[in-house]
């Protein structure tokens, strides 16, 4: 899909901001999920609620940190960047990963988990 979208190929691990504004926004997304993570820790250790609260499961925060930081990239390669076509390839991307994590998540790893 990248070759046909002629979108340049990223580095793997490499934060690949479009711009300065998208990096501080980047940051902003990093360091309120950090806090969250956090504060669902802290939410366990003390249990204040008396059943499991799924809202604060690193698994789920990880999962809304995934799209809103991915969604927050698309936006940036479509307003900002010198390919407009990135977005698009970044979107197809968060699709996939979105319908693997949800499979993944709803068929206890296709069967292979046992609770």
């Amino acid at each position: 899909m990248r070759k046909w979208l002629k979108v340049d190929k990223k580095k793997l691990f490499s934060y690949n901001h479009v711009n300065e504004k998208h990096k501080k926004v980047d940051w902003t997304i990093r360091i309120t999920f950090l806090i969250v993570l956090l504060f669902g820790f802290f939410l366990a250790l003390i249990n204040i609620s008396n059943g499991r609260a799924w809202i604060w499961e690193p698994s789920f925060v990880l999962f809304i940190y995934i799209i809103v930081s991915e969604t927050a990239r698309a936006i940036m390669e479509w307003k900002y960047a010198t390919n407009r076509k990135a977005y698009i390839l970044t979107v197809s991307q968060l699709g996939f990963t979105v319908i693997i994590i949800l499979s993944v998540f709803f068929t206890n790893f296709f069967g292979l988990l046992r609770y």
